[in-house]
């Protein structure tokens, strides 16, 4: 019976790790049948569990290319009807055909924010080299608030820091990635906040070796529950409100990224009607 189970167990894993076996290659009286029945189990455990992340892989996959296809065609047909409608001959009001080519290239806008942040996203998941600078954090910070002038003043929001800093604040850190992350955090402010609201921005000291830059505003908040889904790629508190915003929807995902490459924390703290702060940590230069 002994030679007969050897002989099995030779012929089942000969095309697996256990072809190399060197149990398999002794003298059957020789074996240790239950250590090698377990190492068997173990074997099968963890292919079994190689199977499941594939799954889990798989699912990821398609459900990501679903949303990146429902993301784009979105405003591709949005704009293609207002072309369609523009180009029809009985559509005489210049003042119509304005307001229909206006809500195109709002369409169109829209489209170049998605493609422009799923090429950042595969960029950053591909392992994007960081360059490690030192710069001044609130220079960086100003001159995004300047980018946000315009349109924070069309909704009379009131960008600034919550103290003044007189003196430059050293980080070390990829000075190009750090503004994406406040451009795309800065944004939602404005594009979440309320009219005639706030949003204040400090730099605190989060531990010896690192500051914490906080982006405070008294915006729409957001529900308790979706705080731990919230930086999931083209995840929406409220698909309808999101999308009557605009936005890729990928804005926090990328926030995330940079910031994680950065061997770095990135938090959020919310609540419903009373506003939201958003935060991250960043290397002092010491």
């Amino acid at each position: 019976m002994k030679n007969f189970i050897f002989l099995q167990l030779k012929r089942v894993y000969s095309s697996t790790l256990f072809d190399n076996e060197p149990l398999l290659t002794k003298n059957p009286d020789d074996i240790d049948f239950e250590n090698f029945i377990e190492r068997i189990k173990r074997f099968a455990e963890n292919k079994h569990q190689e199977i499941e992340q594939l799954h889990n892989r798989d699912d990821f996959r398609r459900d990501f290319l679903g949303d990146v296809s429902h993301e784009l065609k979105t405003p591709i047909f949005t704009a293609q009807g207002y072309l369609l409608t523009v180009l029809d001959e009985n559509l005489e009001d210049p003042a119509l055909r304005r307001k229909y080519l206006e809500r195109t290239n709002k369409s169109i806008e829209r489209l170049s924010y998605i493609v422009k942040d799923l090429d950042m996203i595969a960029k950053l998941e591909s392992g994007m080299k960081l360059e490690q600078d030192s710069f001044n954090i609130v220079k960086t910070l100003l001159d995004v608030f300047e980018l946000f002038e315009l349109k924070s003043s069309k909704k009379n929001i009131r960008i600034d820091f919550k103290e003044p800093y007189e003196f430059p604040i050293m980080v070390k850190a990829d000075k190009d990635k750090i503004e994406q992350v406040i451009i795309n955090l800065l944004s939602n402010s404005i594009k979440y906040g309320k009219v005639g609201g706030n949003t204040l921005v400090s730099i605190e000291t989060h531990s010896v070796h690192q500051y914490l830059i906080k982006f405070e505003d008294d915006g729409l908040g957001i529900d308790e529950n979706n705080l731990p889904r919230l930086f999931e790629r083209f995840y929406r508190v409220e698909k309808s409100r999101s999308r009557d915003q605009g936005g890729s929807g990928l804005g926090l995902a990328i926030v995330k990224h940079i910031i994680e490459a950065h061997d770095q924390e990135v938090y959020v703290d919310s609540k419903i009607d009373k506003g939201s702060t958003f935060s991250f940590t960043i290397n002092k230069v010491v």
